[in-house]
């Protein structure tokens, strides 16, 4: 398969390997996000703008009576076709937490769980109650700031998070899995506009052959990803947005429980997809979805527009206090519990963090207002700028924690254990005799 270990292109092992890392996977999606904006507002945007807009197949090698809408711009493959491929390394991770992981235990991931639900309710009162000055067209991007980004807030927390607790970490990671399971949800409810039900149910043939495949540990790519294919191409022409499809595969591959001694499916094909998406399908889309043009404009009219400001609003303001607020509720007024190596602090952090709703969060932008409309142009520098304005704040949190728990670490390093204090003072008993009597 792509990116397997012992392949005979050692670089290729290399790079994927290093993909597999959240803060280089972090790090590609900023650099592609900037190149973007950049580009978006240098002379040559033309250049830009023709390159998300070329429509690369137009669907003429399609013969019979069924038109499959293929006909797509760069822009619009990046986003329903590339983006099923980290929406498909989503569902593996939604599976394999519920069976085997954080929300296998209901009474552990409890807090985060809800936490994960007032994390986005609040955010979406936050919108509604700011872009309602915009009329009711701009309502129908409650959701945008709803969604949290796992692959930006799992890599702030990485670069800055050298001595925070593992709890935190396992926190944020049930947050965010909750918060994608959530927007999945959200998407395909909200965001459908005409729903095809024989597609949608055709799609479900080559589904099932592939879960029949995958539960029986064939993972030959000959076969599955044929499978995957028509998969989603069945979705995208049902109207529910292809993403699902990605979604609904990766809930039919088998996990493995902590008993079983057998590979964990899941686990070994996200270590072969994960590159893929970390190194091309995210980055490819945030490089065409966040192209901003602010020449035109201006950040003056940008910032002017209450969809904006809502987008920020929810993501900045709503993320934080939906998150932490619904965390303190949940310690203050039932029998949950905070994980007792987590400060108050440092879910103070963690709910800032939250606020990084990049990929998912322009994919509901998209669907709400287009990619082309001023509006959508508008959420678009809304969510740029929220995640940025959340990201900083996070980090100057977490930053100031880090060094309290290196602190910490570095004295609790520097004191002997019990046993060493034991053999210390046996070691000067024994020098202070040879003083005294040298035989």
């Amino acid at each position: 398969m792509l990116f397997r270990r012992g392949d005979d292109d050692r670089d290729t092992v290399v790079i994927a390997d290093a993909l597999r890392a959240e803060t280089v996977g972090g790090a590609v999606l900023l650099v592609a996000a900037v190149l973007a904006v950049v580009w978006a507002n240098l002379p040559v945007r033309e250049s830009y703008e023709a390159l998300r807009e070329a429509v690369p197949y137009d669907g003429s090698l399609v013969v019979g009576p069924i038109d499959f809408h293929l006909d797509l711009t760069v822009a619009e493959w990046a986003a329903d076709g590339l983006l099923a491929i980290f929406f498909f390394i989503v569902g593996l991770e939604l599976k394999r937490e519920f069976l085997a992981g954080s929300l296998r235990r209901p009474s552990q991931a409890a807090v985060p769980i809800l936490a994960a639900v007032g994390g986005m309710a609040v955010p979406a009162l936050f919108y509604t109650a700011v872009a309602a000055r915009g009329g009711s067209d701009a309502l129908v991007g409650w959701a945008i700031p709803a969604a949290t980004d796992i692959a930006f807030a799992l890599a702030v927390l990485a670069v800055i998070g050298s001595h925070l607790p593992a709890a935190l970490r396992a926190f944020l990671l049930t947050l965010a899995v909750v918060d994608d399971l959530l927007a999945i949800v959200i998407i395909a409810v909200f965001y459908t506009s005409e729903l095809q039900i024989g597609f949608l149910a055709a799609a479900f043939v080559p589904l099932a052959l592939f879960a029949l495949l995958v539960q029986r540990r064939i993972t030959s790519e000959y076969l599955l990803i044929p499978l995957a294919l028509v998969t989603w191409l069945l979705v995208h022409e049902s109207g529910v947005h292809a993403t699902i499809a990605g979604v609904l595969l990766g809930f039919t591959v088998p996990v493995s429980r902590p008993d079983d001694e057998r590979e964990c499916l899941a686990s070994h094909l996200e270590h072969v997809w994960r590159p893929v998406s970390a190194g091309i399908a995210i980055p490819l889309y945030a490089f065409f979805a966040a192209g901003v043009n602010f020449t035109e404009g201006g950040l003056g009219e940008v910032f002017a527009d209450p969809v904006a400001q809502g987008v920020i609003a929810g993501l900045v303001l709503g993320k934080a206090i939906g998150v932490g607020g619904t965390t303190y509720l949940l310690a203050r007024f039932t029998r949950a519990e905070l994980d007792e190596d987590l400060a108050w602090q440092d879910v103070v952090g963690v709910a800032l963090l939250a606020g990084i709703g990049f990929t998912v969060s322009l994919l509901i932008g998209e669907l709400a207002f287009g990619t082309e409309s001023e509006a959508g142009m508008h959420v678009t520098a809304g969510v740029l700028f929220g995640s940025l304005i959340s990201a900083l704040l996070a980090s100057a949190v977490l930053s100031r924690r880090n060094r309290v728990y290196r602190l910490i670490h570095e004295r609790e390093g520097a004191m002997p254990s019990p046993r060493e204090q034991v053999a210390d003072a046996g070691e000067e008993v024994r020098e202070r005799a040879e003083e005294i009597d040298p035989r």
